[in-house]
């Protein structure tokens, strides 16, 4: 037994099914989940970039152009600047707005932010000694992105710094409570396609699992069982080839089944014959002669029994005939030659075909001559026996017609069974032969897929005619 490559050979198909899709699932739905999360992170970056770039062009351009209220004239002090500024601005509820005077006071708004971030003076002076004008930096209330605008005043004064800072983690939270809420659903929908999916599955292998069925209860004396196919998809063309494999099993059991009683039923009375003549053998050297040449053709009876039985048995097997191109006159030329060695009859050319067919030529001839035989068998020396051909458009035809007795009409159809002999109207010597030349001509015909007729009466002679298609039986399927 090979082993299983597929993994988990202890679980059933519905199960392995149902793990296999819980797995796509699961990847899938994780894949939409670090998606939307990778979704979620970058815009939030994206929006506190844009928030701490807006927060400065609008410092710097106050700087720039804005007016002191109580002059009217453009700030000259720095402080005023900052005052002026964070009195007129209203921060977002994770942002925080900052003022720092050159001698470190720190001013801020008056409103509760998320975090008091001018009493931290270690968070500050990281920020203020930073190198650059924009940054991260870690606090009690969490992690800060922050940007800071340095003012310069226009009458000389002292400088000041503009400071944003923007408290990120609460909005990170936002991220993981969304994905909290879509880990349930996805594992919630997971489950739900479980249950479809099991539910599922069991109609789709429900014909599956009467195929096995089927099989286990089918033995060597009931292959009659078929699955019912009622689908065109792909279960449908499991259950029809199964039937089909058994129609080809029953078939090949009945052929061997056959093939024993046939052997054993028309072995028995030569095997019986032999040992009857042996046991009786004397020491008399003509009678032990005697002996040895009934045994001898008793023997040779059997060979040839069994070999027509081989030839039956193999007449069920597509490549029982194997069909080739070749011109009627040559086919039938030589069979004429080869029959007219059969017995001293007179031997007439009836008529031959000249077209170029597609039919097994070793086949055909065995039939023919096998015709031949017969007609030899029931015809007197000196008797005729006429063989020839025919060719349409679409048959050919090949035939042997002899000036004998003649078939009985009651034996017409029985004579082309196996074991079957002509009644009283064919020759005294019909029972020499076992009564199988008819049924492998037969065999020859329909493996062509074709029939052989028989035009007969008492008195009258026979004329046995193979009918076969003139394109082949093989390419006549590939035609259509």
């Amino acid at each position: 037994m090979t082993a299983d490559r597929g993994g988990w050979p202890w679980l059933s198909a519905r199960t392995r099914i149902l793990l296999w899709l819980m797995v796509a699932m699961a990847a899938a739905l994780g894949s939409v989940a670090l998606a939307v999360r990778a979704i979620l992170v970058t815009e939030i970056e994206a929006d506190g970039r844009q928030l701490l770039e807006q927060e400065s062009r609008e410092f710097e351009r106050f700087a720039a152009q804005g007016r002191d209220p109580a002059t009217g004239r453009p700030f000259t002090d720095a402080d005023r600047l900052l005052y002026t500024h964070l009195s007129r601005q209203y921060a977002d509820d994770d942002e925080v707005l900052l003022g720092v005077q050159a001698d470190g006071t720190v001013m801020h708004q008056d409103r509760q932010g998320p975090y008091n971030l001018a009493d931290n003076a270690a968070v500050m002076a990281r920020i203020l000694n930073a190198p650059g004008a924009t940054g991260r930096t870690s606090s009690p209330a969490g992690e800060i992105r922050w940007a800071k605008v340095r003012a310069e005043p226009r009458g000389g004064g002292r400088p000041a710094t503009f400071v944003i800072a923007y408290f990120i983690d609460r909005d990170f939270a936002e991220v993981t409570r969304t994905m909290r809420v879509m880990g349930t659903v996805s594992a919630v929908a997971l489950l739900g396609g479980a249950g479809i999916a099991w539910v599922v599955s069991g109609r789709i292998l429900a014909p599956v699992r009467l195929v096995r069925r089927t099989a286990a209860e089918i033995t060597e004396q009931d292959l009659a069982r078929r699955i019912p196919v009622h689908r065109r998809d792909d279960v449908g063309e499991l259950a029809a080839t199964f039937n089909a494999m058994l129609d080809r099993l029953d078939q090949a059991f009945s052929t061997q089944r056959r093939f024993l009683d046939d052997a054993g039923h028309e072995l028995r009375t030569p095997i019986t014959i032999v040992r009857g003549h042996l046991e009786l053998m004397g020491g008399d050297p003509q009678e032990r002669e005697e002996t040895l040449r009934l045994v001898t053709d008793e023997l040779d009876r059997m060979s040839r029994i069994v070999e027509d039985l081989l030839l039956l048995a193999k007449a069920e097997r597509p490549d029982f005939v194997e069909v080739q191109r070749i011109p009627l006159m040559e086919l039938t030329s030589d069979i004429y030659a080869k029959v007219r060695a059969l017995g001293d009859r007179e031997w007439v050319l009836d008529g031959i075909g000249e077209a170029e067919v597609y039919v097994d030529p070793q086949r055909v001839t065995q039939a023919v001559v096998q015709l031949a035989h017969n007609a030899v068998q029931h015809t007197e020396p000196g008797g005729r026996i006429l063989v020839g051909s025919a060719v349409d458009d679409r048959r050919v035809r090949l035939w042997v017609a002899d000036s004998g007795p003649g078939v009985h009409p009651d034996d017409a159809e029985r004579i082309f069974q196996r074991f079957a002999h002509g009644g009283a109207a064919r020759h005294p010597r019909k029972g020499t032969g076992a009564g199988l030349g008819l049924a492998i001509v037969t065999a020859i015909a329909s493996g062509h897929g074709g029939t052989v007729r028989l035009d007969s009466a008492p008195g009258q002679g026979a004329r046995f005619e193979l009918d076969l298609p003139r394109a082949g039986r093989e390419r006549q399927g590939t035609q259509e």
